[in-house]
Formats: C-alpha cells, sequence, structure tokens
C-alpha cells in the first residue's frame, strides 16, 4: 500500500459526509506505519470504540470507509471474511457500512466480518503450516495476500457502485 497523508486520508472516504469526514480521529503515527506490509490501512476510533476506519486502493485510488460494530455479537467464534483465517489470534465482529449516494442516505447498508482491530494484513503474512510433503507455504502466503486485497478490494467496489 501508498504511504497516506492525514489530508489523503480524510479526502478519501466515500461513505462519509463532509462534517464526518472533518470528526475522523486519524492515527497520529502515521510516519511509523509499515505501508509496504499492508493491504489496507484500517484502525479504531479511539473516542467512538464501535467506529472502525480503512482506506484502500480502487482503481488508483484511496478509497476510505467508516464502519460501525455492530451490537449484536456471534454466538461461536466467525471468520473473519477479508484474511479468512482459520488460527485467528484476534477477534472477528460484524461491522456495516452505510452505501455510497442515496442508498447511504436511505441507511441501506452492508455488512461484513472482520478482524476486529483489521489485523488481516498480519495473519495473511503468517507462513501456513505445511500442508503436505512438499507444500509450497511461501506461494500459499502469496495467494492469502491476493485473497485479501480482492476481498477488501470487492467490499469497497459494492459500497461505491451499489452492488
Amino acid at each position: 500500500m501508498l504511504p497516506l497523508s492525514d489530508a489523503r486520508i480524510r479526502a478519501s472516504f466515500i461513505n462519509a459526509s463532509r462534517s464526518e469526514r472533518a470528526h475522523v480521529l486519524i492515527p497520529t503515527d502515521l510516519a511509523e506505519t509499515p505501508w509496504d506490509r499492508l493491504d489496507f490501512f484500517g484502525w479504531r476510533d479511539r473516542k467512538l470504540p464501535q467506529v472502525g476506519y480503512i482506506v484502500t486502493e480502487l482503481d488508483g485510488d484511496a478509497v476510505g470507509l467508516i464502519l460501525r460494530e455492530a451490537d449484536t455479537k456471534a454466538r461461536s467464534r466467525p471468520q473473519c471474511s477479508w484474511c479468512n483465517d482459520v488460527e485467528l489470534p484476534n477477534d472477528v465482529v460484524l461491522f456495516t457500512a452505510k452505501r455510497v449516494g442515496d442508498a447511504g442516505r436511505r441507511g441501506d447498508t452492508v455488512g461484513t466480518l472482520v478482524c476486529a482491530n483489521f489485523e488481516c494484513s498480519r495473519n495473511v503474512r503468517r507462513l501456513p503450516p505445511s500442508a503436505y510433503l512438499g507444500f509450497d507455504r511461501e506461494a500459499a502466503r502469496d495467494r492469502r495476500i491476493d485473497a485479501l486485497r480482492e476481498n477488501v478490494t470487492n467490499f469497497a467496489s459494492s459500497l461505491r457502485d451499489g452492488r
């Protein structure tokens, strides 16, 4: 992922009003962020714990989304729909995001199960266990990274395009 500035992040949100963009609490440690190891940039709001933000690249542009954690909790341990990690070292929660445009203004949302603190990029970079003799663990990791990027891109596209 290309490094992002405060201004670029704030301008990237496609499912937010001007007022919501102005109130986004952007992390203060952007200079220390390991951009080369991220497939998307995600963080939780320090003051509003139910709110999360992600910024991803879509068609060459930075696209940001505001997500809200659902009030309901899963009865069993869910799997993240972005990283598909089966050995999750973290919690997975249901996030909802407003669609872009008129649909979002009418309250139309899309939900997805995601790692609670957006640890997906770290999860997919762990080497998977060897499934059989001769299993190419590095190639499997590369496939997981590609799948994560595709899953996040598809989610952002569905919100942007109203699918």
